[in-house]
């Protein structure tokens, strides 16, 4: 069964995944570039949205914490990493740099430990630190494991640069765990186009057919002048010929050997697309960045294409093989593990991660099973979630009742707000929810009366009322006094409506309002893919 796990992903893979199942692991972590990543949803009307939420901070810093897994890691009986854990904090010193590589130094020794002894790793960086990182793999992995260093432009260049060249490509470093590995060499070549052919195939492939398929004229005299039995008469012409006459003959008939003119050399049609292709290089500039237009956009920070996993997947793994992504982030790798027929474990540290690949892969492969680890299933562990962390409690409140998260320029700046939700009742007609999320142990109708200033000051129809602890008698009354909302069919629905979590856990509750558009106004949906694999249990 395939999996998606909240938590670190360094806790996930000591504790979940056993050594030596995985056959190609994927990661893209955060490239140590001290900003603030935010996830950005749009409004219906297709602007940038206030509901703007810090997915990740991309930085680090030297303390007590780093200071621990420095130790461990010269504890853990690696001296090869150990060592050059040890060399590297000599000449850095303890700051935030060192404090990221000793992060991923500690990932990547597990990471190779769950590798099969054919498995391969891809680890996706920028140019911030991946001289740094590939000291590391190094050292993990071993001498001679590294396989390639892959460039992959992802932008154009910017012509306002003016004290340096633009940084427009990422690096993939490509390591093997041993000499035997999984590598399709038919995945090497891609098929040729002909509009844009290498000047050399354009030139060699200059003749079509009455089906317009691209074909070259190939010599079929044998280069060993000295063999009797391949020497005979054919179409007037007698050479030695590289088939026998029967085989010829069949070729002939078929409408692969023809002659120009009497008495020339017949010669073979060899068609372009029987070849393999244009194989390519370590230098990939073919597959484009998504821009903010793109289809496949979601709105993730950091989101990769992905034609970039497919190729990756591809080149590195076999249908039914175990794909890992220990910082899946949107979920482009585990998409593409699920459309081309691996099984796939996909973890990351934020509700907000796991809940947008959950409705990702439902919308590109409906009925699609999987199961989810780490986010609360019953009212226990919502408890325990809010006692943690009352951010990610929030965040996950909001998927029960499938809203975008709300968060100002702050964490607590909210305005009462902490989720959002569109839906159209009738064509072009954009109208608003705003969620109130309560994870404390107390609540009251003074909270309710706050939540309908909120309605009026968003100029919203509706509110969701979400709480962890069950409503009072009085804020049920005071939610009922707030009246209904009436759509343009007559519908009447509760203006303010007061919702458990224990409820939405059970299903014995759920939003009440219309919508035409099926969520699709809140949340972009993700394109239906065509075809599903059909899928092995895990483990």
């Amino acid at each position: 069964m395939n999996r998606l796990y909240f938590g670190d992903n360094l806790d996930i893979l000591q504790e979940h995944i056993k050594d030596e199942t995985i056959d190609l692991v994927y990661l893209d972590p955060p490239f140590n570039s001290a900003r603030d990543y935010n996830v950005l949803f749009a409004s219906p009307r297709g602007e940038r949205s206030e509901a703007q939420i810090v997915a990740f901070k991309d930085s680090w810093s030297w303390g007590e914490q780093t200071k621990r897994e420095c130790a461990e890691i010269v504890q853990g009986g690696n001296t090869q990493v150990a060592e050059m854990i040890l060399a590297l904090r000599r000449f850095l010193g303890e700051n935030d740099t060192m404090a990221y590589l000793v992060m991923m130094a500690r990932r990547l020794i597990e990471l190779h430990r769950v590798l099969k002894p054919t498995g391969s790793l891809y680890l996706h960086c920028d140019p911030t630190v991946s001289h740094y990182l590939k000291i590391v793999l190094d050292s993990v992995f071993g001498g001679g494991t590294f396989a390639n260093e892959i460039i992959w432009q992802r932008s154009t260049g910017k012509s306002l640069m003016t004290k340096r060249l633009p940084k427009n490509h990422d690096i993939l470093f490509l390591y093997h765990k041993s000499d035997v590995f999984e590598w399709d060499d038919d995945a090497i070549f891609q098929e040729y186009d002909d509009a844009a052919l290498p000047e050399k195939t354009a030139t060699k492939y200059k003749y079509r057919d009455e089906e317009g398929r691209l074909y070259r004229l190939d010599s079929l005299i044998n280069p060993n002048p000295n063999r009797p039995n391949l020497t005979y008469e054919f179409l007037g012409v007698k050479k030695v010929w590289r088939w026998t006459k029967e085989r010829m003959q069949n070729a002939y008939e078929a409408g692969l050997v023809m002659q120009t003119k009497p008495g020339t050399v017949p010669q073979l049609k060899r068609y372009l697309v029987e070849q393999r292709g244009v194989a390519i290089s370590d230098v990939w500039m073919d597959i484009p960045p998504l821009n903010s237009q793109s289809a496949e956009r979601l709105g993730y920070p950091t989101q990769k294409p992905l034609a970039l996993l497919e190729r990756i997947l591809r080149l590195s793994s076999n249908e039914g093989g175990v794909v890992l992504d220990p910082f899946c982030g949107c979920g482009t790798a585990v998409h593409a593990a699920q459309k081309l027929g691996r099984r796939w474990i996909g973890i990351d540290i934020t509700h907000l991660a796991i809940c947008l690949i959950e409705k990702r892969l439902k919308d590109a492969f409906p009925g699609i099973a999987f199961d989810v680890h780490g986010t609360p299933r019953d009212l226990a562990g919502a408890r325990d979630l809010a006692l943690r962390d009352k951010y990610q409690f929030q965040w996950w409140a909001c998927s029960l009742v499938n809203a975008q998260p709300f968060q100002g320029r702050k964490k607590g700046a909210d305005g009462g707000m902490d989720g959002l939700i569109y839906f159209q009742d009738e064509p072009k007609a954009h109208r608003k929810i705003v969620v109130s999320v309560k994870g404390g142990g107390n609540v009251n109708v003074a909270m309710i009366r706050d939540l309908a200033h909120v309605v009026s000051r968003e100029n919203a129809e509706i509110a969701l009322f979400v709480t962890l602890t069950p409503p009072t008698k009085p804020m049920q009354t005071e939610a009922v006094k707030k009246g209904f909302y009436t759509d343009p069919a007559g519908r009447a629905f509760p203006r303010l409506q007061i919702l458990t979590i224990e409820g939405l856990l059970s299903g014995n509750e759920r939003p009440q309002y219309p919508d035409l558009s099926l969520g699709a106004t809140t949340f972009k949906k993700t394109r239906k893919e065509e075809k599903r694999s059909e899928q092995k249990d895990l483990f």
